[in-house]
């Protein structure tokens, strides 16, 4: 499963939630014709519970979708707080050069001089752009993740090349 967001919040009074997404595209979720929730973000497949999607819109710096069935405030209230998620076949096509967070973590990041930097474990959305949190042993690093910084991302082959010092 991979996760996209989270529920963080009822939206007005008719079964609207306020998202928190996981990536910087979530207006391609509409092609989505449901997705999937559960409360724990690492749960087995057969926990995440298919709710067919009704929409989704950008409401100023945040996301806000309907779900079908979900018509009251009682209702968007029961799933404050539940991951959202997708298996890999439901989502849309990446782009050139674009990926999904889920496929980012656990690649290995090593730097233009060939010395590792440590692991992806997981992400940071700063507003500006996303951070690489990597982990090698017990030191962590934080790395942007834009084109002056990142020079190669090979999922297949789980690297990542990037203009950074291992001294950073």
């Amino acid at each position: 499963m991979i996760v996209l967001g989270r529920i963080v919040a009822p939206f007005g009074v008719r079964g609207w939630l306020k998202i928190r997404p996981f990536g910087d595209d979530p207006e391609a979720w509409r092609s989505m014709p449901q997705w999937w929730l559960c409360s724990d973000d690492k749960a087995a497949f057969e926990l995440w519970q298919p709710h067919a999607l009704e929409s989704v819109k950008l409401h100023g710096d945040g996301v806000v979708a309907k779900l079908v069935g979900v018509d009251d405030r009682n209702g968007s209230e029961a799933l404050d707080g539940l991951f959202i998620g997708a298996p890999r076949e439901a989502l849309p096509r990446t782009g050139n050069e674009e990926y999904y967070w889920a496929d980012l973590i656990g690649l290995e990041v090593m730097n233009l001089q060939e010395q590792r930097l440590g692991k992806v474990k997981s992400l940071i959305e700063t507003g500006a752009n996303e951070v690489l949190v990597l982990e090698d042993g017990d030191r962590q690093r934080l790395v942007p993740f834009v084109a002056h910084v990142i020079k190669a991302v090979d999922v297949p082959n789980g690297t990542i090349r990037a203009d950074w010092g291992s001294d950073w």
